[in-house]
């Protein structure tokens, strides 16, 4: 008997502008349910303005994004991020002057349930122990890996059920980029669903299960990861590897 896998998110159609300049045309993509999905591609091609789109964060001249089967291209960001998506975005946009525990408090500004949220604080804690000797420390003396650490554990204080990330190895020391890497697979076998944008093309794609690549605002080419990571034709027109 065949399986079908629900889709968690399905974007259709997809066009953002900005100013009258358009950035994003006419993208589709979907992640199904307990994928990683790999969005890739130059730097300016509309990786990060795809992802704030499906956040809420950009506004949509035409397109659809369903999420979990319902249509959310009209619903608030902070609703959204009710319904169980939540964005880790690109230079991680941490509260500087605050602790460490309080950024990751704050990453659970939409919940009420206190005893939940204590389990979620564990739960991210665990996920990066370093954080647990951190608690205490204001996040902007912290080191890059550190506070990269940190903006994925304060996303997952949201109780998602969808996560984004953008550029998670963006000023982050080689060593640590491993650790981030096997954390967001952590994630994924927590059962979350995640849409990954990496300008590590090697690592995103060892890590994701389908891949796209995106090229001046349109999706150009879409497979498996693994495919598009053996694939030297590929990797040479599309991933400038």
């Amino acid at each position: 008997m065949m399986t079908t896998t629900r889709a968690m998110l399905a974007v259709k159609d997809l066009r953002v502008s900005y100013s009258g300049v358009l950035a994003v045309s006419k993208v589709d993509l979907h992640v199904d349910d307990g994928e990683i999905v790999a969005l890739v591609g130059g730097n300016g091609m509309g990786k990060s303005t795809t992802l704030r789109a499906i956040a809420g964060l950009n506004g949509c001249d035409e397109g659809s994004i369903h999420f979990d089967g319902a249509a959310v291209h009209d619903v608030p960001a902070h609703r959204r991020v009710l319904l169980g998506l939540s964005l880790v975005p690109e230079g991680r946009r941490l509260f500087p002057r605050l602790t460490v525990q309080r950024n990751l408090e704050l990453g659970a500004y939409t919940r009420r349930d206190r005893k939940e949220v204590a389990e979620s604080l564990n739960r991210a804690l665990n996920l990066f122990p370093v954080l647990k000797d951190r608690r205490a420390q204001l996040a902007g003396t912290m080191s890059g890996g550190e506070q990269q650490m940190l903006a994925i554990a304060r996303g997952m204080m949201a109780r998602p059920r969808f996560l984004m990330l953008d550029e998670p190895s963006w000023g982050v020391a080689p060593k640590l980029v491993t650790r981030i890497l096997d954390a967001i697979q952590e994630v994924n076998a927590q059962g979350v669903s995640i849409l990954l944008v990496e300008q590590n093309v090697n690592k995103a794609l060892s890590i994701a299960n389908r891949a796209y690549v995106i090229q001046t605002g349109r999706i150009v080419l879409e497979g498996q990861a693994s495919d598009l990571l053996g694939d030297e034709n590929v990797k040479k027109a599309y991933l400038g590897l």
